[in-house]
């Protein structure tokens, strides 16, 4: 069994980056210290739909804070989403979230198992067609 040592992170909201999904993403917590949960902030803009995607082994939560979205999930038509709503997104499941707003669309991504870059798996071709699957 695995000690987990009481930590406090003081993490920065500032350290945002552009993640090739087509959204802004805030990581608040992901380390190999703790691999059973990863917490991001992800900012949509305005008029943004995110690629098309799936994470292999990993569950999503979208926690929406800010905005009103559409979230598509595993080829179901799209549902809106507002400030208070929880989006789950089991392992492997297409996804992608559109803001039709004219504000910012902010939500939290936790992962479990934590959010791991290999896990992404891109399902549009470069030209913006689903890939085969």
């Amino acid at each position: 069994m695995t000690t987990i040592t009481p930590l406090t992170y003081k993490g920065s909201m500032m350290d945002e980056y552009f993640f090739e999904e087509r959204c802004f993403i805030s990581e608040w917590w992901n380390s190999d210290r703790d691999e059973d949960v990863s917490v991001a902030r992800a900012r949509v803009l305005p008029g943004v739909t995110t690629r098309l995607h799936r994470l292999r082994g990993i569950m999503e939560r979208y926690i929406i804070l800010e905005g009103q979205g559409l979230v598509e999930i595993d080829g179901r038509p799209a549902d809106t989403v507002k400030p208070g709503d929880v989006v789950l997104i089991p392992p492997g499941v297409s996804q992608r979230i559109s803001n039709p707003g004219i504000s910012d669309l902010l939500f939290l991504v936790v992962c479990t198992p934590r959010f791991v870059p290999e896990a992404y798996e891109d399902m549009e071709s470069l030209d913006g067609v689903e890939a085969d699957q």
